[in-house]
């Protein structure tokens, strides 16, 4: 299981699992408050954006997925990336998620539209990890080609490695 706690200091916490779920927790009473569903392989990672309205589930199913939190609604799905997704981040403004995956690229998606900005490729092996900065306007990737590539620009529509 992947576990993630809400930032905005609510007693909200969020797991994933290899049942294909991702789960609400009230951190408080340990009950479960909503259980979300969609994926069809195990959930590797997830995060809150850094309002805490918006949780990111990244799978082994190749897809992301952005829930409301208030509602427990999907609000996107990403496909496109050929192999499972490792690690899903929100940029700072929560508009933008950045995905990193086993087929070696990271990708940027829109949340509203939930379509690919860009594919990142650059990396020889998977990508376990990425990161936006706190700006927002760079993002960093790690992967198992033993490398880090920092991205800038990546608030317009074309990123610069």
């Amino acid at each position: 299981a992947v576990v993630s706690t809400q930032s905005t200091g609510d007693s909200l916490i969020a797991s994933g699992s290899m049942d294909k779920s991702c789960k609400l927790w009230d951190s408080r009473s340990g009950g479960c408050i909503e259980t979300l569903y969609g994926h069809t392989d195990e959930v590797l990672d997830i995060s809150f954006d850094h309002r805490g309205r918006q949780l990111l589930s990244a799978s082994a199913d190749t897809t992301a997925r952005v829930f409301d939190v208030a509602t427990c609604k999907c609000l996107s799905t990403f496909v496109g990336h050929e192999r499972e997704i490792s690690k899903g981040t929100f940029n700072p403004s929560g508009a933008r998620v950045a995905t990193a995956s086993s087929d070696s690229t990271v990708r940027i998606w829109d949340v509203a539209s939930s379509t690919l900005i860009q594919a990142l490729e650059g990396h020889s092996d998977e990508v376990f990890s990425c990161q936006f900065n706190y700006a927002g306007d760079m993002l960093i990737s790690g992967s198992k080609d033993n490398t880090c590539r920092l991205w800038r620009d990546v608030n317009s529509e074309r990123i610069i490695p």
